[in-house]
């Protein structure tokens, strides 16, 4: 189960859910407590899950309290965020996915934040997810794991046209397979490369 949170910090240029992140969609958003979020994720679910925070940038809230009581009734937690906030509460994650976003993104790293972020948690509890949009981005994806080679690397090619459909699942298939080659050819076993499946299958619809 994915709990989204509305609000960014960072403004990528190919940012696939903008809606989750510009204010001027704000009079979609709703306003959650804490046991509001509770209440919606056993709502929503038959039994205890993983509940992955996403945005946006859900570290932008204070979820101890939601995770804190959730745990108590076994549903565990993990994050997707690109490690610009380091917060405290991370502790209480079960797992992180630091998505640090490279330079076709038009975001810069701060690599002494990402770094605070991957303090609150052991590192076999870390995943690095990285997207990837041309050479420059692969490089960087490079540079970044080779610096943390002790926790796994996912790679995800870029979905370049948030707000289209079209043969979009072909445009990403072709990138896929232009990815797969290259960590092939450099021998770079390290890395995992993988699809969006859900935009394979749905395209850029919302509500997935």
């Amino acid at each position: 189960m994915f709990v989204r949170t509305g609000g960014c910090d960072y403004r990528c240029s190919w940012c696939d859910t903008m809606y989750a992140v510009d204010k001027k969609f704000a009079h979609e958003w709703h306003s959650f407590s804490d046991d509001d979020v509770v209440a919606a994720v056993m709502q929503l679910s038959t039994k205890p899950i993983l509940v992955t925070l996403s945005g946006g940038n859900p570290a932008l809230f204070d979820f101890s309290a939601v995770i804190a009581r959730l745990h108590e009734l076994g549903y565990r937690f993990t994050i997707e965020t690109q490690g610009s906030v380091p917060r405290s509460w991370f502790t209480l994650l079960d797992h992180m996915t630091l998505s640090p976003k490279p330079p076709s993104s038009g975001m810069a790293t701060d690599f002494k934040k990402l770094e605070q972020c991957m303090s609150w948690l052991e590192l076999e509890k870390i995943d690095l997810k990285i997207v990837i949009a041309d050479d420059a981005d692969y490089d960087y994806a490079r540079y970044v794991s080779n610096r943390y080679g002790q926790i796994k690397c996912y790679l995800q090619v870029c979905n370049l046209e948030p707000g289209g459909n079209g043969d979009l699942a072909q445009t990403l298939l072709r990138k896929l397979q232009w990815l797969e080659e290259k960590v092939l050819h450099d021998r770079w076993y390290h890395a995992t490369v993988l699809p969006q499946l859900h935009v394979l299958i749905h395209g850029n619809k919302r509500g997935i």
